[in-house]
């Protein structure tokens, strides 16, 4: 099982603190995003990293040879030229990626602080294909993508859901897609690589497989994680996310053995 990683867009919320660089690169207790992803994937057994860049890509380039040293992790780059468009337009960069594949893949947004148990939970979940919830969600300061379950099982996948439900979670932002299930996210991939589709986002493409009953929830209620869009962002993981996470083995730094 290899993994996607996309940090091809511009961070226009964030303002100064992405305007030179990824936000990906953005560090939290001595550790970039990017390296907490690799060493987090390099620990659960994932062999190689596929990263689709864009914005400021040199940055990320310059990162990638270090950390593929220091964590044993194959990371691969796939370049998105026309980044400052719609997000479905990074899913289409990583279509040889997906076409390629034998067998499932993860794909994760690069804008996400959070505790190594939420992957873990994904990777070892029974689910050929899943994606993580958090039912503790708050809309106050954001607009979450949303994902409202019957009997357990997510049905729509959306901003600004309303509706009825047996329960509704937060994305995290992390996915697996069962090789059964690539070719209807190659094919609705494809279909936003043209034309109007071109200016859709990434979340349109997902919502397709979730509204086509691929999708089992897997419920991280209660597992300290953040996404990072706004500067209000930035400073509630240093104040309130990574003194969660201190102390437990996602902040000890140790390398993944390479190999």
């Amino acid at each position: 099982m290899n993994a996607i990683l996309y940090v091809a867009g511009r961070s226009i919320r964030l303002g100064e603190h992405a305007r030179e660089r990824p936000k990906v690169l953005l560090e939290f207790g001595g550790h970039s995003l990017l390296e907490r992803h690799v060493r987090f994937l390099a620990r659960l057994g994932v062999p190689r990293l596929h990263v689709v860049t864009g914005h400021r890509r040199e940055h990320l380039q310059a990162a990638f040879p270090g950390l593929q040293a220091r964590y044993g992790l194959d990371i691969e780059e796939l370049f998105n030229p026309d980044f400052a468009e719609g997000s479905a337009l990074s899913m289409h960069a990583s279509l040889p990626t997906l076409q390629a594949a034998s067998d499932a893949v993860l794909l994760m947004d690069g804008d996400v602080l959070y505790d190594e148990r939420l992957l873990r939970s994904l990777i070892e979940s029974p689910a050929r294909t899943a994606l993580l919830v958090d039912r503790a969600y708050s809309t106050a300061d954001d607009d979450p993508v949303l994902v409202p379950m019957r009997r357990g099982k997510p049905f729509d996948f959306v901003k600004g859901w309303r509706g009825q439900a047996d329960s509704v979670g937060e994305s995290v932002g992390f996915f697996k897609i069962g090789a059964a299930d690539l070719p209807l996210l190659i094919a609705e991939t494809r279909a936003r690589g043209v034309g109007p589709g071109r200016a859709e986002s990434y979340d349109d493409i997902l919502r397709a497989l979730v509204r086509a009953g691929r999708f089992e929830a897997v419920d991280v209620t209660g597992l300290p994680w953040t996404e990072i869009d706004f500067p209000a962002d930035i400073e509630r993981a240093t104040r309130v996310i990574l003194p969660a996470l201190l102390g437990g083995a996602d902040e000890r730094g140790t390398p993944a053995p390479a190999g």
